[in-house]
């Protein structure tokens, strides 16, 4: 896969790590919605799980291109002070 580069500083991305929550829709509806709580406002959603991981992760983008692009710092997450609960896959 090929790295891009940002047409702003024509440097390679940096990467970060960001805590995504994700929760099923209301009753009423169908599929999942996320937040990141590092980033306030960024939000997803989607029809499966994996759609909205996959959303979230162009919404992280999205937000901290346009931090950067604004001059603003891109926050880095602070470690968790309580329990965090993750989905692990694994094949046996």
């Amino acid at each position: 896969m090929k790295r891009r580069t940002e047409k702003v500083t024509g440097r390679a991305p940096t990467e970060h790590t960001y805590t995504v929550v994700i929760h099923p829709a209301a009753k009423d509806e169908r599929g999942f919605w996320s937040e990141v709580p590092a980033l306030p406002g960024c939000n997803s959603q989607g029809d499966t799980y994996e759609d909205t991981v996959a959303n979230t992760r162009l919404a992280i983008e999205g937000y901290l291109r346009m931090l950067r692009k604004s001059g603003r710092p891109i926050p880095a997450e602070k470690q968790p002070k309580s329990k965090v609960v993750a989905s692990v896959r694994v094949a046996v």
